[in-house]
């Protein structure tokens, strides 16, 4: 295993690690803006106001796009199997 392999390796998987997460990530900012934005305006502060749509939109992203995350997941899988043989070389 050569040192371009492993500095390839690594970045990608740091990328697919930001591919698969920034949707849910982005999803829980924009919701914990809109929410704060709301407890601002309204002057409630109330925990579980922040709490329960966060997971609610989390959740969904999770449903919309988890069909797209199982594939990147298998395809990087995939991938990383086939080069198993010129890893332990």
């Amino acid at each position: 295993m050569t040192e371009s392999m492993i500095m390839t390796l690594g970045r990608d998987s740091l990328m697919m690690a930001l591919m698969l997460g920034l949707p849910v990530l982005a999803a829980c900012l924009l919701i914990g803006l809109v929410v704060s934005l709301f407890q601002a305006v309204t002057q409630i502060n109330e925990m579980t106001l922040s709490f329960v749509p966060k997971l609610i939109g989390v959740g969904a992203v999770i449903l919309i796009l988890g069909p797209w995350m199982l594939e990147q997941i298998i395809r990087f899988t995939v991938r990383l199997m086939d080069l198993l043989p010129a890893m332990v070389r």
